[in-house]
């Protein structure tokens, strides 16, 4: 027989509505969170941005490096270039280590600066591309993303260039200042 409460109701029924109306709340929380705008936004933002640093890596990696590699006379890809620190146990075996792999394999020390040098020069482009595509979007907006700063004559902070009052020493920067104090 069910266990009735105070108020006559069964009291499995009760605890199981408030489990229901708890998990509904959570629930609707999330998904008032998840479908937010700004956090789509962001989401949207951080996927295109994955997509487009992979693209500008394989575009340095597999299109700018390789001709690189020809022109100066590296006689293999610039990721594959290393010096041996430590020889490994099989150096004399092997005749030397021919891909950094090898090196690897072999226990080897080694230091892998072609793999540095590709990475230096992806984040270049990566940076150079990231410029561009802001320049691009603030010309077709008219939106200002790339902010032009000036130093403050005053206390040499960086201050946008279109300010008329510095925002860290509050000097006016239009001669008032000079005008006010006779400078």
């Amino acid at each position: 027989m069910p266990r009735l409460n105070e108020f006559g109701q069964e009291e499995s029924a009760t605890l199981l509505e408030e489990g229901t109306q708890k998990v509904r709340r959570v629930w609707d929380g999330f998904i008032d969170f998840a479908l937010q705008g700004n956090i789509l936004e962001i989401a949207f933002g951080l996927i295109i941005a994955s997509i487009f640093t992979s693209l500008v890596s394989s575009f340095v990696t597999d299109i700018i490096l390789p001709p690189l590699s020809v022109i100066l006379p590296m006689n293999r890809n610039l990721e594959e270039k290393f010096a041996v620190l430590q020889k490994g146990p099989n150096y004399e075996e092997l005749g030397g280590y021919n891909t950094l792999k090898l090196a690897q394999e072999d226990g080897a020390v080694v230091m892998a600066y072609g793999v540095f040098l590709n990475k230096l020069v992806n984040f270049f482009g990566i940076g150079v591309s990231l410029y561009g595509l802001a320049g691009l979007y603030q010309w077709l907006s008219h939106d200002p993303i790339i902010k032009h700063t000036t130093k403050c004559k005053y206390c040499r902070k960086s201050i946008s260039e279109k300010a008329k009052r510095c925002v860290n020493c509050t000097s006016w920067l239009d001669g008032r200042e000079e005008r006010l104090h006779g400078l």
